[in-house]
């Protein structure tokens, strides 16, 4: 049975004016007699990138399962775009999840569908006309630079190109937040880079809430310290400012309890040896 505690100050802070997207409160959860979570709090604003590291089995995934629905907490309160989400039935979590994409490891695509009809998938089984959904999904491809991949099967892309196509297919409709569980595992450095870029346009261009969870460092620190910025038609991933780069936070898990939370650079400037034994 789920038990819930009383709002904390800090979330009755964090649900007022302005309130962020994503906010856990004090969220435990076990199953049996293994802790996977206890007590965790975080709140992601509007725009923001939240980084979750961690050793496999350190409740990663499960923090992106909580906030779709999936997992209910067992005790704790989670809130997503100011819907309290921990004690909601299925009906009204479909709801919720229409203003939330996913972008899994293994992309997850039909592999019996072509590039644009994998991208439109959704918006075509909610009714959407025919017409406004492939000028959506030549616009999403287009962002990503998949444009003429259009009427491609996904077994002729590379592995890059179909996490990409995944990443489009998450952004068709318009949603406020992605969550990406481990998108870039598996890939070469170059391939990787191509998908965090798109992980960065789509924070600093589309303004886009994002939770990214992976045990890539490399990727973490990249998606973390680079920014996109228009130049005329053209879209630039270049280093970002010190001021920019803190807006991208990393949290640490260990044991299911939040281990470290701060920017890059504390990350980097930190002698706690768990965190350096990670680094390393």
């Amino acid at each position: 049975m789920t038990v819930t505690a009383e709002r904390s100050p800090a979330l009755e802070e964090a649900l007022g004016p302005g309130s962020p997207i994503v906010v856990f409160d004090r969220v435990s959860l076990a199953f049996d007699d293994k802790v996977v979570l206890r007590e965790i709090s975080f709140t992601l604003i509007k725009g923001q990138t939240k980084i979750f590291l961690g050793a496999s089995g350190s409740g990663k995934s499960t923090i992106l399962k909580l906030i779709i629905g999936l997992l209910k907490p067992d005790s704790g309160v989670i809130w997503v775009n100011g819907e309290r989400v921990d004690d909601k039935g299925e009906a009204d979590l479909m709801k919720v999840r229409t203003d939330l994409g996913m972008v899994f490891q293994e992309g997850a695509l039909f592999d019996s569908l072509t590039v644009a009809e994998n991208v439109g998938y959704k918006l075509l089984e909610e009714g959407m006309p025919d017409a406004q959904v492939w000028d959506r999904v030549g616009e999403v491809l287009g962002f990503i630079g998949l444009g003429e991949y259009a009427d491609r099967m996904p077994s002729e892309l590379s592995g890059g190109q179909r996490r990409r196509v995944a990443i489009a297919r998450a952004m068709a409709y318009k949603p406020r937040i992605l969550l990406y569980d481990e998108a870039t595992t598996g890939l070469d450095p170059m391939m990787a880079d191509t998908v965090d870029n798109e992980i960065i346009k789509l924070r600093d261009l589309e303004e886009i809430s994002s939770i990214v969870v992976t045990h890539q460092l490399r990727d973490a620190f990249r998606v973390a310290t680079h920014e996109a910025r228009r130049d005329g038609t053209d879209i630039r991933i270049v280093t970002a400012g010190a001021e920019k780069a803190e807006e991208a936070e990393f949290i640490m898990l260990k044991d299911g309890v939040i281990h470290f939370e701060g920017h890059a650079t504390d990350l980097r400037q930190s002698r706690d040896p768990y965190l350096r034994s990670f680094l390393s």
